[in-house]
């Protein structure tokens, strides 16, 4: 029989262990737009891109100019 030369821990053990992941994904309500969105994640709101509250970049509009 094998044995370890030495002793793992047990948080290293539970880590692998399937049930103490997340299986439904975490959704937040962002504050500034009101919008639902995934944790750790940028997210598009009438044109403009939010992260954590934020404006990060706006849709550009294509504009049609007649000459």
């Amino acid at each position: 029989m094998a044995h370890p030369k030495r002793r793992q821990s047990s948080t290293r053990r539970d880590k692998r262990r399937t049930h103490y992941k997340a299986i439904v994904p975490q959704i937040a309500k962002d504050a500034t737009s009101g919008e639902m969105h995934l944790y750790h994640r940028a997210h598009w709101h009438e044109g403009r891109l939010y992260y954590r509250g934020k404006i990060v970049m706006e849709k550009e509009v294509a504009s049609t100019e007649e000459n």
